[in-house]
């Protein structure tokens, strides 16, 4: 058994595709209408065959109050790895991403927490 997709709720799919391709760096594996909707996954460039992340639409009130207890509670909704935490902050703090913490080291990881628009906190991590 192995994990081929994981879903992200957004509420906004088009202002996700901006930002989880033009900010974060992924491209688009799927793109397929689905009504007022569209099934739209990304990938990582380094692993273009590798688990996808469904840009999952907010379509029934229970996933719209998930969504935003986590945020409100200040809870990542998923991670990242990176290659350079110090980097990555850097490269996004240029491109107005908003982050919620600095470069923190905990233990064996550093990370940070950013604000992806579309409704989640998303944690950055690198193993150092």
């Amino acid at each position: 058994m192995k994990i081929s997709i994981t879903s992200i709720l957004v509420n906004d799919q088009e202002r996700a595709i901006k930002f989880y391709t033009d900010i974060l760096g992924f491209e688009i594996k799927t793109e397929i209408p689905v009504g007022e909707h569209k099934w739209l996954t990304v990938v990582s460039k380094e692993q273009q065959d590798g688990v996808e992340l469904l840009l999952e639409p907010i379509s029934f009130d229970p996933a719209e109050i998930y969504q935003q207890a986590l945020y409100d509670a200040g809870i990542p909704c998923t991670t990242f790895e990176v290659k350079s935490i110090d980097y990555e902050y850097e490269r996004l703090k240029d491109l107005n991403v908003e982050f919620k913490m600095q470069p923190t080291e905990m233990g064996t990881i550093k990370m940070v927490v950013l604000d992806d628009t579309c409704g989640n906190w998303i944690q950055l991590v690198e193993i150092i």
